[in-house]
């Protein structure tokens, strides 16, 4: 009973932090390309790209059309490209103002806001690996050992201490073990956090 109430605290804490974190990012996703050349034109295309991705899986991370593994992991790997160091390049010092929605903070806080894209890469890279195990709600619904043993204790205890802060602010390092055993919507949630932290701080709001 404890495991089942356990399981259950996080699906409504994960369906929660997916229609607010998911919801932001995705009102922030839409830049507006109009005018843009080069590089500034390269980097809203990307952003734009990673915008597309967490809206064609949310409604699949909530539940509200049928789980498909196969898309979660392209979609992850199409984030995968977009982020990290392939990110932080397409900003090079003097490339705001204009059209940019690049605030200065990019430039002033460059170290922050690389590992933030190398945050991004992890938790989509994480979302991979995790596509196997479906949703929180599914892996509860098992009445096999897999809830009642390793990956039991990490969905109702690690993986749910961790989507309480996020991967940033945490001491905690992800590993590819620790994605490997977390339902695909709790690192989903992951990946819309930290998109939702970066825009936060680094990007523009629209008028």
């Amino acid at each position: 009973m404890q495991t089942g109430s356990t399981n259950g605290v996080l699906e409504m804490r994960i369906k929660v932090w997916i229609t607010s974190t998911v919801i932001a990012t995705i009102g922030v996703a839409a830049w507006a390309h109009t005018g843009a050349t080069g590089v500034v034109l390269e980097r809203m295309q990307g952003m734009s790209a990673m915008g597309e991705s967490i809206k064609t899986l949310t409604p699949m991370m909530r539940g509200q059309v049928p789980y498909d593994a196969d898309l979660v992991r392209r979609e992850a790997d199409a984030m995968v490209g977009h982020s990290g160091e392939q990110m932080a390049r397409l900003f090079p010092e003097g490339s705001g103002g204009g059209v940019s929605k690049a605030l200065p903070s990019v430039w002033e806080d460059s170290e922050q806001f690389a590992a933030l894209a190398e945050d991004l890469k992890t938790a989509a890279e994480g979302l991979k690996l995790s596509a196997g195990n479906g949703l929180a709600t599914a892996q509860s619904n098992d009445s096999g050992s897999m809830m009642g043993g390793t990956t039991g204790g990490m969905v109702g205890g690690g993986a749910a201490s961790m989507m309480g802060g996020g991967m940033m602010g945490s001491n905690q390092v992800m590993t590819g073990e620790m994605f490997a055993n977390m339902p695909a919507d709790a690192a989903f949630t992951m990946v819309a956090q930290t998109c939702s932290a970066c825009h936060q701080k680094f990007r523009k709001e629209d008028e």
